[in-house]
């Protein structure tokens, strides 16, 4: 295909800022309150506190682990709310959910230690991406019957330009007449592996609640190669959320939350989990594309009745993981548990050190941070009070640490740029 420009296929529109030279009545920058991070290599993103229909800001620190940060009079202010994110190449992509509308997508690098943007252009709105080799895929994906049709893109971080589109007929995936829908996408070695869950309608009910599915896809050309399956658990990852971690030797292990829901019988417009599989992790050996049929680690059972809904590895074969405990009447619990998990050794610890589950309103869920050392990760605790702090979580011994006190708002990401 040929390279195309993002104006040409997303009709983009690539906002140029300059800045002024200052003027002799300007007033100074005010001196920073001992104690701020006003600059630096971390970026956190911040939703302000107010009740609907607001923004995210990117503040820029330089530590995680003490000082301050706050959007009030600081910050880069998003253009939308239900931005997600994503690092690679030393560019900084956020990414507009447009909720059914078109989406956006906003690159940024560092200069100085503050964030410059490079682009902004509308684009389709997406519900999967992943960095793969130089580019970002995005999935643009149907959840009607009717029109089963998944889209790609390819977006070169070099150039910023679109170097690829193709499509494909989301009913071949699982070929049990629902649509397979991707819940999010890997690279591994030179193939993109993306674990998908069966839909029947915009529900995302399904009628296979106990089976997992990863399908293979040649890069860059994304045809379908091959798909492979589990019964020993419910689907991988959920709904945006990465289910696959790769280690240093290269072995894959996916996580399933066990929460498939189909449409209940006496009131088809409601829904409940029929997943009677356990909440698990399967493996995938390094160099292959099956489940590792010797391998199985019942998440539910070890932990106690947890399940995994999002995980962030950090080295050494563990896992930071936001856990939720499985109720009486089947469903899981509201609040979220952070536990560490080895997925060698098979275990599951809670972590302690946290502010107590009455005391958080909410932990961040993706693009949490890791220096990859085996052991330390940060995570976002946004607490009922309306405070927000980062803390680093030391997955080996699983213990918390406050750190990083951030004003103004509630965490949703924590990144990093050179």
């Amino acid at each position: 295909m040929k390279t195309k420009s993002l104006l040409s296929i997303l009709a983009a529109a690539i906002l140029i800022t300059s800045c002024s030279k200052s003027e002799p009545n300007v007033a100074p920058e005010p001196e920073p309150t001992p104690g701020e991070n006003t600059t630096g290599k971390y970026i956190v993103a911040v939703t302000p506190i107010a009740s609907t229909g607001v923004a995210d800001y990117l503040v820029t620190s330089s530590s995680l682990d003490e000082g301050k940060v706050s959007i009030i009079g600081n910050g880069v202010e998003q253009d939308g709310t239900y931005r997600y994110y994503l690092t690679t190449n030393n560019k900084f992509f956020s990414f507009l959910y447009g909720q059914g509308n078109p989406g956006a997508v906003t690159a940024y690098n560092l200069v100085d230690s503050k964030l410059k943007k490079l682009t902004n252009f509308q684009s389709e709105t997406v519900a999967a991406f992943a960095a793969v080799n130089d580019d970002v895929l995005m999935a643009k994906m149907s959840r009607n019957l009717a029109t089963p049709t998944h889209t790609w893109y390819r977006v070169n971080t070099n150039s910023l330009t679109i170097v690829g589109e193709s499509s494909m007929n989301a009913l071949e995936l699982a070929n049990n007449g629902e649509i397979g829908y991707f819940s999010w996408l890997t690279q591994v070695g030179n193939k993109v592996y993306a674990p998908f869950f069966c839909i029947e309608s915009s529900s995302f009910t399904t009628k296979y609640p106990n089976k997992a599915w990863v399908a293979v896809f040649s890069y860059p050309d994304m045809k379908l190669e091959k798909v492979f399956t589990d019964e020993r658990t419910s689907y991988v990852g959920q709904y945006f959320t990465n289910g696959l971690g790769t280690v240093e030797n290269g072995d894959i292990y996916a996580f399933s939350a066990a929460n498939a829901t189909s449409k209940r019988k006496d009131d088809p417009t409601k829904s409940e989990i029929t997943t009677t599989n356990p909440a698990a992790i399967l493996k995938i050996a390094s160099g292959t594309t099956e489940f590792d049929k010797n391998y199985f680690f019942n998440v539910a059972e070890i932990s106690g009745g947890y399940n995994i809904v999002n995980w962030t590895y950090v080295g050494g074969n563990n896992f930071i993981v936001s856990s939720k405990k499985k109720q009486s009447d089947g469903t899981y619990s509201a609040a979220a548990t952070i536990a560490a998990v080895n997925v060698v050794d098979k275990t599951f610890k809670i972590v302690s050190g946290l502010p107590k589950a009455d005391e958080v309103k909410s932990f961040t869920q993706r693009n949490n941070y890791t220096t990859k050392d085996g052991k330390t990760g940060y995570i976002g605790v946004n607490l009922t009070s309306g405070e927000s702090y980062v803390y680093k979580i030391d997955a080996s011994a699983a213990t918390a640490t406050k750190g990083l006190k951030v004003e103004g708002g509630a965490i949703t990401a924590i990144e990093h740029l050179d």
